[in-house]
C-alpha cells in the first residue's frame, strides 16, 4: 500500500502575524502535490518539509490546486510561474474549477507576469497565461485524474467563487473545505474523505469562515477525522476538541 503524507506549510488565517497563510503538500510515495500557492512559496516549501524530515523543493512538485484567488491563497503562483519557466525550464500545472481560473491571469497574474524582456533595455515582450502554466479543469460532476491523484472539487459558500476538494491518493481520501461559512451539505460531502481539513474561525458570526463552535458540535467521531486549519494567531494554545494543523508536522492520511 502506498504512503500518504499531508504535510501543512502554512495554517494561518489572511491576518496572521505569526505563521504562513494556508497551504498544504499532500504526498504519494513521491508524488507531491502543492493545495493552495502563497508567497513565499519555495521557503514555505523547504522549512516545513525539512522540519518534516522529507525535503524537497518545487522541482520534485507537481503541481498546484487552488481553490480560490484570494490574496493569502495564491500570492505564490507567480514566485512557482516564474521559477518554474526560468529556473526549472518547464510550465507549472495549475489545477483549478473554470469558475476559479476565469480571473486567474488577468485578476491576479498578468500585472506581474504579462510583459518581459529579453534582452536588457529592450522593448517589452508580451507573455500569456499558457507561457508559464499548463491549465487543468477541475470538474464539480466528476473527479480529474492527475498523476496518482484524483480529485473532486465542489462550490463553497464564499464571497468569490471557491471550491472545496476531495483528493483520492493512493488508497486514502483528503478533504479539505477550503474557505467556507458554515455548511452542513459541505460538511457532508466531505465525509466520506479518511481526513477532513478544514478552515476554521473564532468570530462566532462569520458569514465567510466557520465558527468553531460550528464544528465543535459535531458527532464525535467526525470530529476525531478533523483537522483544523486557517486559524488565527493564539487558537493553537487553547484546548480543544478538534485537533489543529501544525507546519511541518507530517500526518498520515
Amino acid at each position: 500500500m502506498s504512503t500518504v503524507r499531508l504535510i501543512p506549510l502554512g495554517v494561518g488565517e489572511a491576518f496572521t502575524a505569526k505563521h504562513y497563510t494556508t497551504c498544504l503538500v499532500l504526498g504519494v510515495d513521491d508524488d507531491w502535490l502543492l493545495i493552495e500557492c502563497p508567497h513565499p512559496i519555495r521557503k514555505m516549501l523547504r522549512e516545513a518539509t525539512t522540519t518534516a524530515g522529507v525535503p524537497f523543493d518545487l522541482d520534485r512538485v507537481r503541481g498546484v490546486a487552488i481553490s480560490h484567488l484570494h490574496a493569502d491563497h495564491v500570492c505564490g503562483l507567480e514566485d512557482f510561474g516564474f521559477y518554474s519557466y526560468f529556473a526549472l525550464g518547464r510550465r507549472a500545472t495549475v489545477l483549478a474549477h473554470p469558475s476559479v481560473s476565469a480571473k486567474m491571469w488577468d485578476g491576479v497574474l498578468s500585472g506581474g507576469m504579462g510583459e518581459t524582456w529579453e534582452q536588457a533595455g529592450g522593448p517589452a515582450v508580451e507573455k500569456r497565461f499558457e507561457d508559464y502554466f499548463d491549465l487543468i479543469a477541475l470538474q464539480d460532476s466528476a473527479p480529474v485524474a492527475f498523476g496518482p491523484f484524483e480529485i473532486e472539487c465542489r462550490r463553497t459558500l464564499h464571497p468569490i467563487p471557491t471550491t472545496a476538494f476531495r483528493i483520492r491518493a493512493g488508497e486514502r481520501t483528503l478533504g479539505f473545505s477550503a474557505d467556507s461559512a458554515f455548511d452542513p451539505t459541505l460538511v457532508t460531502w466531505l465525509r466520506s474523505a479518511d481526513l477532513i481539513v478544514h478552515e476554521v474561525t473564532t468570530h462566532e458570526a462569520s458569514i465567510v469562515h466557520t465558527p468553531y463552535a460550528k464544528l465543535a458540535a459535531l458527532p464525535e467521531d467526525l470530529q476525531r477525522k478533523l483537522r483544523l486549519i486557517h486559524y488565527p494567531d493564539g487558537f493553537e494554545d487553547e484546548a480543544r476538541s478538534i485537533e489543529v494543523l501544525r507546519q511541518g508536522q507530517c500526518y498520515l492520511v
